[in-house]
């Protein structure tokens, strides 16, 4: 079964935005430090935002200023609000733990296109 379910990607014009979410289990959400990464083509994935279990927020890199990375924890939910996005935002996007990449597995991702 798998850990984490991502959606809400798509192909979206530059300045453009786009939700992600992330389906976890209760297990997971309500223990550890959340967080969302991105992969392209032959790079390595990167980290670009984390979500402590009291709800401390880190956005990271290129992305700060115009991402921001929340939970729903009644629904088990991680959440990345990606604004003014820019073709360079374009990936695969993944949600796992910040900490415990080797012990969760990953799931599918999302594709996300940043395009006109």
């Amino acid at each position: 079964q798998a850990q984490f379910v991502e959606s809400g990607g798509g192909l979206v014009q530059p300045g453009g935005s786009l939700r992600l979410s992330c389906a976890t289990s209760s297990s997971i959400i309500s223990r550890v430090t959340m967080a969302w990464y991105r992969q392209t083509p032959g790079s390595e994935r990167e980290l670009i935002a984390s979500i402590t279990t009291t709800g401390l927020t880190t956005i990271y890199g290129s992305v700060k200023g115009r991402f921001s990375i929340s939970t729903d924890n009644a629904k088990n939910k991680v959440y990345l609000q990606m604004n003014s996005l820019k073709p360079e935002d374009t990936a695969v996007y993944y949600c796992n733990t910040q900490y415990y990449t080797h012990t969760y597995a990953w799931g599918q991702g999302t594709q996300v296109t940043v395009s006109s």
